[in-house]
């Protein structure tokens, strides 16, 4: 039997997703428990890595084995034992050819910004900026220049890391959304390099502050290389939203 999950964590206190020594890692926690379930030690491959301190409202996972209890009793058995800032909040069944990475047509991510000093309640889930303004609608502008699908090695933080794949990505949505002091990038790809997304955000910072204009942004893709335009936010402002299926 193949389970597709849902999970959610604050990752502000693990050292990401994938399995690291020191066990402090999201797919640790979720393995350990299918140990004690299951009897037997169980692999989760997930959609994706997230980094350290980067959060997921919709990170997905799949795993084999045989549960005859449903869905309901799986959650609720899954949930035992993990801490208060992860939470799987769905589990179903799915053909055995179902694959959280692989079968992934697309994801979702927000990254956060908070114009001023965001309060003890918000500061692990965006990049105060303290003193500094963006201009939402130049940010826009430069959005616009980076839609569609590109080769986007100039917005990865290590070109020869071995988790990149096919440098080319169909960016469908980049935008940035502002209310009041909060402002919150949203985009939309089929898929992403290495901290692209954190990249993306940095970048646009610096036209929102003057920085870099608009349509700096063009050279800067068409580099295909990374350079010191380009800055890399703070984990703690990203977000994985959903993944499309």
């Amino acid at each position: 039997m193949r389970w597709k999950c849902s999970i959610a964590y604050d990752g502000t206190q693990y050292d990401g997703w994938q399995s690291q020594p020191s066990g402090m890692t999201i797919q640790d926690f979720v393995e350990r428990r299918l140990e004690v379930l299951f009897e037997r030690p169980t692999r989760i491959h997930g959609s994706g890595r997230t980094d350290s301190g980067v959060h997921a409202k919709g990170q997905v996972f799949h795993f084999d084995g045989d549960w005859p209890h449903g869905s309901d009793t799986l959650i609720r058995a899954l949930r035992i034992g993990h801490p208060d800032s992860m939470q799987i909040y769905a589990a179903e069944q799915v053909d055995e050819d179902f694959h959280a990475r692989y079968s992934a047509i697309g994801k979702r991510y927000s990254y956060s910004f908070f114009e001023g000093y965001a309060d003890p309640f918000e500061t692990r889930y965006c990049w105060s900026l303290q003193n500094r303004k963006l201009d939402v609608d130049a940010m826009n502008a430069g959005a616009v220049y980076l839609l569609g699908k590109h080769d986007f090695s100039s917005f990865t933080a290590n070109p020869h890391d071995d988790r990149e794949d096919q440098p080319v990505k169909d960016l469908r949505r980049l935008e940035v959304i502002r209310d009041g002091p909060r402002i919150r990038l949203i985009t939309e790809a089929d898929g992403y390099l290495f901290r692209m997304v954190r990249s993306l955000a940095g970048c646009l910072l610096a036209v929102g502050i003057g920085k870099l204009k608009p349509d700096d942004l063009i050279d800067i893709l068409a580099a295909c290389k990374r350079s010191d335009s380009v800055q890399t936010a703070p984990a703690r402002g990203l977000c994985l939203e959903k993944v499309f299926y």
